[in-house]
């Protein structure tokens, strides 16, 4: 494959609809050359649930990456071979860096460990840079969680502070940006665009 891809981000509010969306839209796209990067850890018996669920959902044929963590690497060395690379979702990933990738809100503070902020928003510019240089189409599943109210921990507020910023620089390098509400998708560029005109 030669060329550039393209970037897309899928966004919207919880349980919306939004990484089905994206499965639909990957698959319209990249057929059987597709490569989902799955970024969640399943910590409880919930979560390895919803992830048994997601698994069942996508063909058998796709490629699936679990990586909490070095999400731009495995997009560089799967961005070749795919049509379309999958990522769901940038929220688990942000969740990932700021926590440490433990369950650990009880025991963090602001300043406990400045660096995994940094970390965080290194890996978003490393995933903008590498989706603009790779052949495939990459495709980033996330969520809007500056809707609803302040969060009442030092890290919530931090969390949604730095998912808020990345949406914004990946929304800002995309060739589309969905959001997708109650199950229904709306393309925001194109209507950015009418109506700058």
């Amino acid at each position: 494959m030669n060329g550039h891809g393209t970037l897309t981000l899928i966004t919207g509010g919880a349980r919306c609809g939004k990484s089905t969306f994206a499965e639909e839209l990957a698959m319209q796209r990249g057929g059987d050359m597709v490569t989902y990067i799955a970024t969640c850890q399943p910590w409880d018996e919930e979560m390895r649930k919803r992830v048994a669920l997601h698994r069942q959902r996508r063909p058998p044929a796709w490629k699936t990456v679990e990586e909490p963590f070095q999400v731009a690497a495995v997009l560089s060395a799967v961005g070749y071979k795919s049509k379309v690379v999958l990522i769901d979702c940038l929220a688990l990933l942000i969740s990932n860096y700021l926590t440490g990738g433990t369950l650990a809100e009880e025991n963090f503070t602001s300043s406990q460990d400045p660096s995994l902020e940094k970390k965080g928003w290194e890996q978003v510019d490393a995933l903008i840079s590498t989706a603009r240089r790779t052949p495939a189409n990459t495709i980033v599943v996330s969520n809007e969680v500056g809707w609803g109210l302040v969060p009442p921990t030092p890290l919530g507020r931090l969390y949604r502070d730095l998912l808020g910023r990345a949406n914004c620089a990946i929304a800002a390098n995309a060739h589309e940006v969905y959001l997708v509400a109650a199950g229904i998708p709306l393309e925001l560029k194109s209507l950015s665009r009418c109506r700058l005109r």
